[in-house]
């Protein structure tokens, strides 16, 4: 028995564990935001579960590849992945976006697995450090390798996934060892045009930065850099509003003032919220929520599926919910943390931080606390090409656990 259970141990089968209870919950989720008082009960959870089934399938795939391998593919895999992300713009746009690749009846985004490819090289990366990064001018060869995919995201257009690439860099550039405010100077310049909405709010902003460059004192190419490009967001803020679609400049209005709007862009916050606040403690039971019987939740499938979580199974079920993610984002730190090769271990955490950006930006959507964005919830929005993401991940981290490795030469 104590051999099983070390063996057990070993090969870490509560990784998978924890995924399968997430994505089996995903596919109860979605058989209920399929019944509805219209009738059209599209049946997404059938589509769901034959991605399982694919996404089950890359995982065993992924654990049969030794970890050296997965190493000398990753440029190939990254270089591959920009050519998906320039290729998907020749297709016809669904939905105003570019973001898909079909063959028939069959698709996939392009984006989701580019996701996995720039960890995979910005480990690459890191594990031929021979120093942590400390100053700006050491992260420009990650900066780019994560520019590149944002930028042809941004391109389709595709806003959400261009932020976890932001965050992505953000989270792998602290795990190689570099001080969060270097990290912050250099992501400076987006916090500056977010906030050009508001010129007081940018003008403190710019102040605040400026005391902060005083204080830390840094080489004079960083005060050159962040007063540059701060400053040059504040005069290019105008011109790329106007270059926003119309309805990624109705979203972003909307998100500072829902009620603008409540019947047009504003709707699906609204609505959003109302079914989760309903839900309470308990919720009003499983295929029982009325804001999603009724079809007034919109995207009740995708977007909002954490929606539907909170109307049906209440603050107790998304309780169950964070319970399940917050076990798996820890064992993938702690997987992380215990594996000495760099390689491996920016790896690990560079998948925490992907699975826990999509985890944050869609709850935090969905309650009216960032703009609303094509983003999935991990395991439980339908979306085949994510949940495949999600389950290769898992299968990483595992790989990552079982085939700990001494620091190379």
């Amino acid at each position: 028995m104590t051999e099983l259970r070390r063996e057990a141990t070993e090969q870490n089968w509560y990784l998978l564990a924890l995924a399968m209870a997430l994505a089996t919950g995903g596919v109860a989720l979605l058989y209920s935001a399929s019944q509805t008082a219209s009738g059209d009960n599209a049946q997404y959870w059938q589509f769901q579960l034959i991605w399982l089934f694919v996404a089950l399938v890359a995982y065993t795939v992924i654990g049969l590849v030794p970890m050296r391998m997965i190493e000398k593919i990753s440029r190939p895999a990254y270089v591959a992945s920009l050519g998906l992300l320039v290729l998907v713009l020749a297709f016809p746009a669904i939905s105003g976006a570019r973001s898909w690749i079909r063959v028939g009846s069959i698709g996939f985004q392009p984006s989701e697995f580019a996701k996995i490819a720039t960890i995979l090289v910005i480990a690459q990366w890191a594990a031929r450090l021979k120093t942590p990064p400390k100053g700006m001018t050491e992260l420009v060869v990650p900066a780019v390798l994560v520019g590149l995919p944002a930028a042809l995201t941004l391109l389709q257009p595709d806003l959400g996934t261009s932020i976890v690439y932001v965050l992505l860099f953000a989270a792998l550039c602290f795990w190689a060892g570099t001080p969060p405010v270097i990290v912050f100077l250099l992501l400076s310049p987006i916090v500056s045009i977010l906030l050009t909405f508001s010129l007081p709010l940018w003008s403190l902003y710019i102040l605040a930065l400026g005391a902060l460059l005083f204080v830390l004192r840094p080489p004079r190419a960083t005060w050159i850099y962040v007063s540059a490009t701060n400053l040059l967001m504040g005069i290019v803020a105008l011109p790329l509003w106007n270059q926003l679609a119309g309805y990624q400049k109705q979203r972003l209005l909307v998100f500072l003032q829902p009620e603008s709007d409540p019947r047009g862009a504003g709707w699906n916050v609204i609505q959003s919220k109302v079914a989760i606040g309903s839900g309470g403690w308990f919720g009003k039971g499983f295929l029982e929520g009325t804001q999603k019987r009724l079809a007034f939740l919109p995207e009740r499938h995708t977007d909002f599926i954490f929606s539907v979580l909170g109307e049906e199974l209440g603050f107790v079920g998304v309780l169950v919910a964070f319970g399940l993610f917050g076990l798996l984002l820890f064992e993938g730190v702690r997987i992380a943390e215990r594996n000495p090769d760099p390689y491996a271990s920016t790896l690990a955490f560079g998948l925490v931080a992907l699975i826990a950006s999509h985890l944050a930006i869609n709850t935090a959507m969905t309650v009216g606390f960032m703009p609303i964005t094509v983003l999935p919830l991990p395991f439980l929005s339908k979306g085949g090409s994510f949940l495949v993401v999600c389950f290769a991940a898992v299968a990483l981290w595992r790989k990552t656990w079982i085939e700990r490795t001494p620091v190379r030469r």
